[in-house]
């Protein structure tokens, strides 16, 4: 028996015609590419959009959703990352060395908390956390050594909106970049650039997915020196996004407007509605008066992410509050936010913040695009099982 011949199939001449047009871009899968002569693959350059190299540098797929994103968020210049936290790293390692020190608002998402802790202090990179609350207290803080501020709006579980105009302005007097984790305004509630901010990050993976099904990360900017030394460390560190996940992030943008209202409209109902409920402490989100930075807020934004948190009543033990959160049943316990199912996630704040006062324990919503009234109605049962 004669073996078959594949390489008709390796090398079959078909190519699909040019100026095939539909709504969604193409997917361009690739590690190995290819060029036509030698000298075109020495003349071409990976840090130019204008032709391609290695799978890992770009295909037509990503460039796409690199620009989309670019615009979404009001920049110029964006590289993608394997996820958010992947996207924060990347920041800190271009733009820090030992001996550097970065400063956090005590409030930040808590896996930047611990690469600062581990990874960047083993790399000799200091780091301090101020209170994003105080803008004038962050200008004190600021040392030669400062090299890199980051910012969060809203911040992380808490949900305190900071007074981001006075702290840029407080790291620009001093030279000093600013970087905001810009997840929950999804280059929606408001236009960071515009502020003055340097780099902005955002976690695909939550409002522009849609899905809870992709992890991604993006980090955008408008200044061309910033962008080149991002590029470098990321094609120094290897990091690459797959095509199917860029599709599935380009295909989900078209609709990430009306979800982001969608998800706002039904967080804020539900939010009123636990705020008049007598097991109920406080309410923390940024559009209500009973939030830190609610006027910080409202004077830069108009919309807000379906994320907040409740503080439940002291009486309750950490016990009763998870239990509380276990009988939900249209909530499913689990982290991440942005997509179509809502979820629940009790934080033991003590262990978290414990320089910050909270009385009582924290749970945090991200309200989903289930109807109003079924959530209402499964929060009802489930805060009747706190007695």
């Amino acid at each position: 028996m004669s073996e078959f011949d594949i390489t008709p199939l390796i090398h079959h001449p078909y190519r699909p015609p040019e100026g095939f047009s539909a709504p969604q871009a193409g997917v361009h899968k690739a590690s190995t590419v290819l060029f036509p002569t030698v000298a075109a693959m020495r003349n071409r350059d990976w840090r130019s959009r204008s032709g391609y190299t290695y799978g890992l540098h770009g295909t037509p797929t990503t460039f796409l959703l690199e620009e989309r994103l670019a615009a979404l968020e009001g920049g110029s210049e964006c590289v993608l990352a394997p996820s958010g936290l992947a996207a924060i790293a990347l920041v800190d390692q271009a733009l820090l060395a030992s001996g550097d020190e970065v400063l956090l608002p005590d409030n930040v998402y808590g896996p930047s908390r611990e690469l600062a802790r581990n990874e960047l202090l083993r790399w000799g990179i200091a780091h301090r956390f101020y209170d994003p609350m105080d803008a004038a207290a962050l200008a004190f803080m600021i040392t030669p050594a400062t090299k890199l501020v980051w910012l969060e709006a809203a911040g992380s579980v808490t949900m305190e909106f900071p007074d981001l105009v006075n702290l840029v302005a407080a790291a620009k007097a001093r030279g000093v970049t600013t970087a905001l984790d810009n997840t929950w305004g999804a280059g929606l509630a408001f236009r960071p650039f515009d502020l003055g901010i340097d780099i902005v990050m955002q976690a695909l993976t939550k409002f522009p997915s849609g899905g809870g099904d992709v992890l991604m990360g993006s980090v955008t900017t408008r200044n061309a020196t910033l962008h080149e030394r991002l590029k470098l460390t990321h094609m120094h560190l290897g990091l690459g996004v797959a095509a199917n996940d860029a599709e599935l992030i380009l295909r989900s943008l078209p609709s990430i407007g009306v979800r982001y209202a969608a998800h706002d409209a039904t967080a804020r109902q539900l939010a009123a509605w636990l705020g008049a409920r007598p097991e109920v402490a406080r309410v923390l989100h940024p559009a209500f008066e009973s939030c830190p930075g609610h006027a910080h807020w409202k004077s830069l934004c108009s919309s807000a992410a379906g994320l907040f948190s409740v503080m439940l009543d002291a009486r309750y033990s950490q016990a009763q509050v998870d239990a509380f959160v276990d009988a939900l049943t249209l909530f499913g316990i689990g982290y991440s936010w942005g997509g179509p199912m809502s979820l629940a996630v009790p934080y033991d704040l003590k262990a978290m913040r414990g320089d910050r006062a909270y009385a009582g324990s924290l749970v945090r919503f991200s309200i989903g695009l289930e109807s109003v009234a079924a959530l209402q109605a499964d929060l009802e049962q489930a805060l009747r099982k706190l007695a």
